[in-house]
């Protein structure tokens, strides 16, 4: 193959340079640069113009964000470029995607009376890639300290409903499609409702792929570092005072999945989370915990099993067991529901990909 044809480029008078003797101060009147021609067809495309109006600086400094940080967020999760003078705005890359980041835009620009944080950014890129909700119907507004939370996918909200209709769900897909942070929302609306008498987390105490040895303090200081997750989720539905008070009364319990056994679990609230660590034998025990009045929530990806190579994952094979079992429910989340940073879902993708191709393989 050739070398590609050169253009002629004219350089600035006042640059000074010599491309074969590095002593020579004579500035040529140009130079003759090799550059290719072939352009991608994301650069061939007719670049998108937004225009945003009312024209408000206020607003398009909400919109951009420091050091347009929201805008990289935006070029970053679309795979587009991004340009702005004032309100004019010009987008390249693909044509749907630039259209598609031209109406995230102006979706944005609506709401920019408020400053946007980048959460407000990534879960509007995550809503913008979802079909529309219109058709659904509504699910009642869950009582905690969020009142803007919702399920942002199709599946997080199927997930909602089955979590309100049956007494026993199962929540299967990989990390962040909200998952544990939805089941602990339905919990604290069962506690603020007086549904429930207490919530119950509970977590095998299995390490990812490391020993941590022996952990000082009593059982809850023991268990803490598993529960972490949860206790997350709690402080920021509930506050962290009032979580507290809650643990203090009992109303809030830990339970650690190997004291489960011969426990009756009445008016409660139960969230397994890492459920994919468990045996087949702790998962029959746990399943068989639950008392009257009561919901469960299991949560897990099996796509990360720390369990001993060559251990059968209870949450594998409790899929199979009761899939068609009247009463329980199984929400099953792809990547596309996951509702962190863009990067994740396309982590999520490689690794899937590569496991698919014929990479390593995980015995479940």
């Amino acid at each position: 193959m050739g070398q590609p044809k050169a253009l002629r480029v004219p350089l600035p008078r006042n640059k000074q340079t010599c491309p074969r003797d590095e002593g020579c101060t004579r500035p040529p009147s140009a130079a003759t640069i090799a550059l290719p021609r072939l352009l991608t067809p994301a650069l061939k495309a007719k670049p998108v113009e937004v225009t945003l109006a009312p024209a408000d600086n206020q607003r398009l400094a909400n919109l951009c964000g420091v050091l347009d940080e929201n805008l990289r967020q935006i070029e970053t999760a679309l795979d587009v470029t991004i340009a702005r003078r004032g309100e004019h705005f010009l987008l390249r890359g693909e044509p749907e995607r630039a259209a598609r980041a031209a109406e995230l835009l102006e979706k944005f620009y609506s709401d920019a009376k408020r400053e946007l944080t980048l959460d407000d950014i990534q879960l509007g890129l995550v809503e913008l890639q979802q079909p529309s909700a219109k058709s659904e119907p509504e699910l009642p507004a869950l009582q905690t300290r969020r009142a803007d939370l919702q399920g942002r996918t199709p599946r997080q909200r199927q997930y909602l409903r089955n979590i309100l209709e049956h007494d026993i769900t199962f929540a299967i897909g990989p990390a962040g499609t909200g998952k544990t942070y939805l089941a602990v929302a339905c919990a604290v609306d069962a506690l603020e409702r007086d549904a429930v008498k207490r919530i119950v987390l509970v977590r095998p105490a299995v390490e990812a792929g490391e020993r941590l040895g022996f952990l000082p303090g009593d059982l809850a200081q023991k268990v803490d570092p598993y529960l972490r997750p949860l206790y997350d989720a709690l402080y920021d539905l509930m506050g962290f005072d009032k979580v507290q008070r809650l643990f203090e009364r009992g109303a809030i319990e830990l339970a650690p999945l190997a004291y489960m056994r011969g426990r009756t679990l009445n008016h409660s609230f139960i969230i397994l989370d890492e459920a994919q660590n468990t045996t087949p034998e702790q998962m029959k025990m746990f399943l068989t915990r639950v008392g009257f009045g009561t919901k469960a929530v299991i949560t897990g990806d099996v796509t990360q099993i720390d369990l001993a190579r060559g251990q059968k994952s209870g949450l594998v094979e409790a899929r199979v067991v009761l899939s068609g079992v009247r009463g329980i429910a199984f929400s099953e989340f792809q990547s596309d529901d996951v509702v962190r940073h863009p990067l994740v879902a396309r982590i999520v993708n490689a690794y899937e990909a590569y496991e698919q191709g014929g990479g390593r393989e995980r015995s479940p």
